[in-house]
């Protein structure tokens, strides 16, 4: 979340970054709120500091005036101390409910948007920063993925609807080897700069609102009866590693890595749009997280996103990156990085990952801190993270971009070491 020192500090700024996501009055009337809230707070605790000084200059004069057999004037202090307990139990309570209100409004405020990132509201003002490869030309008309899947058995979406739901495909024995090999080829790549993790699969509310699913993606989360989520991307339990903790600053940068299926609500109508591995309610992904020193996080960002441009060009699918303009951020982000696969199949581009710094927004909401080297305050530090890479749309694009016409399909030989009987 936002540090209420910049609210108080420079509510214009706070209110332009709003503004060019394109958030609504309501969302620019919560800055308004946050400085009131933080004006009741700070005049609390300062009529508190005053309240809680007189007590204990009375509490030494008591001891004074009996000494001095003055016992009527003590007396009176004494009851001069009943009133100033009560003021400052009712202070106390003051400014707890303002912290929290504090909390709760600071919560519901997006991050700030980075200047680099461009203006606009829609997914058509995006801007297209890097381009490699060529789309496939081919002499027929090609397959969807959908149609290939079931043509070879790699995958049942209609016994995965039976079973679990629509968007709960089986992948079937070819299509389980491609998937694995997909996940292990993803891992190695990341190896030995991330270290490796295996999360838990589920995480409480905290974790939840400490990288920002909660409460802007309540909506889109499974919940448990419980009280667990099912994690949407294994970005939540890696990040979350480290809250409440200081580390040292020589620990920076931490790089970790993790394979995790992810669950998500994911709204949409039946069409081509949302059909196959288009649109699921269960998927896996290769997550890369950097928790890194302030200085160097928009040089971060680029290495991180250079890391999963790197796996597209290894599996030779020509591929576009995205600056995401400010309309389009995520609710956490301040500068995004979207990378699109073509899908010859379907003759439309189809996101396989989203590359994002979140500056100290999510490392004040979980109050993970460095210790800088050189002595004084603990800081708060950079966290990033990456689709390294989502594999459902991965997935769609091998087999419909490495097509023939018969319905056959080739896979890229970067693969063949992970496809030992395939």
């Amino acid at each position: 979340m936002l540090g209420v020192e910049l609210i108080r500090s420079n509510p214009n700024a706070v209110i332009e970054s709003l503004s060019r996501r394109g958030s609504s009055s309501e969302t620019i009337e919560l800055i308004h709120q946050v400085i009131d809230q933080d004006q009741t707070r700070r005049e609390a605790l300062t009529l508190q500091q005053t309240r809680q000084q007189s007590l204990n200059t009375e509490s030494r004069s008591i001891a004074e005036l009996m000494r001095d057999g003055k016992k009527e004037k003590a007396q009176m202090v004494i009851e001069r101390q009943k009133t100033l307990k009560s003021e400052i139990r009712d202070l106390t309570q003051k400014i707890a409910a303002a912290e929290d209100s504090l909390t709760q409004l600071l919560l519901s405020i997006p991050n700030m948007v980075h200047p680099s990132v461009p203006d606009g509201r829609t997914e058509s003002e995006n801007v297209v920063v890097y381009s490699h490869g060529e789309q496939p030309t081919l002499e027929f008309e090609p397959l969807p993925h959908w149609e290939i899947a079931k043509l070879h058995s790699l995958i049942d979406f209609e016994r995965g609807a039976k079973v679990a739901g629509a968007g709960f495909p089986f992948y079937i024995g070819a299509g389980a080897q491609l998937h694995r090999a997909l996940i292990h080829f993803f891992i190695d790549s990341a190896l030995p700069e991330y270290t490796e993790i295996r999360p838990p699969l589920f995480v409480n509310s905290d974790s939840a609102k400490g990288t920002g699913q909660l409460p802007d993606k309540e909506g889109q989360m499974y919940l448990v009866d419980d009280g667990f989520y099912p994690i949407p991307t294994a970005e939540v339990p890696l990040t979350n590693y480290y809250r409440d903790e200081i580390l040292s600053e020589s620990d920076l940068p931490i790089k970790l890595c993790a394979h995790s299926p992810c669950w998500r609500r994911e709204a949409g109508s039946y069409g081509a749009h949302v059909r196959g591995l288009n649109r699921l309610h269960q998927f896996d992904k290769v997550e890369i997280v950097q928790l890194t020193h302030p200085n160097h996080s928009y040089e971060v960002l680029d290495q991180m996103r250079k890391h999963s441009e790197d796996l597209l060009q290894a599996l030779e699918l020509p591929y576009r990156c995205l600056l995401m303009c400010a309309g389009e951020l995520g609710f956490n982000q301040t500068k995004q990085y979207d990378l699109e696969v073509w899908s010859a199949g379907q003759k439309r581009w189809l996101e396989v990952s989203s590359i994002s710094n979140f500056t100290d927004y999510q490392a004040r909401r979980m109050n993970i801190r460095f210790r800088p080297e050189q002595g004084g305050k603990p800081q708060l530090l950079h966290t990033l993270n990456g689709s390294a890479l989502a594999l459902p749309r991965v997935v769609a694009a091998l087999l419909e971009n490495n097509q023939n016409e018969d319905g056959s399909y080739e896979l890229p030989s970067i693969l063949t070491p992970y496809l030992h009987s395939y």
